[in-house]
């Protein structure tokens, strides 16, 4: 009798480039352009195509310092438009749940998806077909990288990017120090900067020494963390999948203003948009959440005008995901930490103690709460098949003039039908 051989395989899958990916899926004629995508408010690089790498500009690097390189060499510019960009991850994280539904959402672009089912013999392939697969169905370009651990993934991953294949899978090979050798030790999943430099005080430069070095030694020089990173470059699983089935526990929607927000009025517009936001995010999740944390702060290096940083938390008498509570909770809160005299720079609400909603049913439940809850599925229904915040609130504004500096927006929006790029057929 025989079995099939089936040891543990993890594979990430990284969009290449996302935001700039994102920008080209609607632009093809800056397909073969240099291309980079700004921060909040155009303030830093936060995205790059290949050719504008390949011209030495740099990621995080405020705009300003690489203007000259981008005019010089006509680099395409664009403002970070995060609907877009979450619309497009959406679709890239239902066409992986085609091969397994076990699957950790690591970041917007970013992916670890259980691919154990499958033989060995057959992993690489399984890597390229899913490859092939995203990029048809989304059109995002991605690297793939797979091997027994989450950690290994990612070093597998790491060599991907530079692999035409886009796939690398590290199953099956016996001695993998040689490759875990040309790996940098900052460049190992979960190490930092400060870890780094202990871990070149201590001559350790590479993933190949991190592996080879002595539990004793790791366990006390360093942490808990350091020991099972360099138990899992050894090929043993030590960090699970958090699936999408693990429910998130808070939420957070906070911005930085496009300028500086002296008056009550429209600070108050912005928290009440920015409660909305989150009611609307926790209801597509079903969950309802416990209590609201509403927070403000001014830029710390205007020291003109003094700096000034606070928060308040409410509870909800009853965990809800009503907007209008929310927002009014929202409200209340920021009423209670506004100060005059302060130009406020970023303010934020988060929603905690997050549960399952049941469907909104409790013991006190009414038939006004039932009327609330078929009135939420309304504006969320309208939003989503006529555009973001077509159905909105009066206190959350209609001019919003504290929204984001977006000078280079590309105003592609897909969840609004007139948003959408037209396409002239001769």
């Amino acid at each position: 009798m025989s079995f099939t051989q089936c040891t543990k395989k993890i594979a990430l899958i990284d969009c290449n480039s996302f935001y700039v990916s994102c920008e080209r899926l609607f632009n093809p004629k800056i397909r073969k352009k240099p291309v980079v995508v700004l921060s909040n408010n155009d303030g830093c690089i936060i995205s790059r195509s290949n050719e504008a790498k390949a011209l030495g500009i740099k990621m995080g690097e405020p705009y300003f310092k690489e203007k000259n390189i981008i005019v010089k060499n006509d680099v395409q510019v664009f403002s970070s438009n995060y609907s877009l960009y979450g619309d497009i991850s959406r679709r890239v994280m239902r066409t992986l749940k085609r091969f397994n539904s076990d699957i950790e959402i690591y970041s917007i672009d970013e992916a670890f998806l259980d691919l154990s089912n499958f033989p060995d013999k057959e992993v690489e392939n399984v890597g390229k077909e899913i490859r092939n697969i995203v990029l048809k169905w989304t059109g995002i370009p991605t690297s793939i990288g797979i091997a027994k651990t989450k950690t290994l993934s990612k070093v597998a991953n790491h060599i991907a990017k530079k692999k035409q294949s886009g796939v690398v899978s590290l199953i099956g090979i016996k001695d993998i120090d040689p490759i875990l050798e040309k790996v940098e030790i900052n460049d190992v999943w979960g190490v930092g900067k400060q870890l780094t430099k202990f871990y070149h005080q201590n001559g350790i430069y590479n993933a190949k020494q991190l592996k080879n070095k002595s539990n004793t030694w790791i366990k006390k020089s360093s942490n808990v963390l350091s020991s099972r990173t360099a138990m899992e470059l050894r090929g043993v699983s030590c960090i699970n999948l958090e699936t999408t089935s693990s429910k998130r526990k808070s939420c957070v929607v906070s911005r930085s203003f496009g300028k500086r927000i002296e008056n009550f009025q429209e600070l108050k517009e912005a928290v009440a948009s920015y409660a909305l936001n989150a009611s609307e995010k926790i209801r597509s999740e079903s969950l309802i959440a416990k209590s609201i944390t509403i927070l403000v702060r001014t830029s710390p290096f205007q020291s003109r005008y003094g700096f000034y940083s606070n928060s308040k938390t409410i509870d909800f008498p009853i965990a809800t995901n009503n907007s209008i509570e929310i927002v009014k909770a929202a409200v209340s809160g920021l009423e209670s930490i506004f100060k005059n005299g302060y130009r406020y720079q970023k303010a934020g609400v988060m929603l905690s103690h997050l549960s399952n909603s049941n469907n909104g049913k409790n013991l006190f439940s009414s038939k006004k709460d039932e009327k609330i809850n078929n009135l939420m599925k309304s504006i969320d229904n309208t939003n989503y098949r006529y555009g973001r915040s077509t159905l909105s609130l009066a206190s959350a504004g209609i001019q919003k003039k504290w929204n984001m500096k977006k000078e280079y927006s590309s105003k592609i929006d897909t969840a609004d039908f007139y948003s959408l790029p037209t396409i002239k057929v001769n």
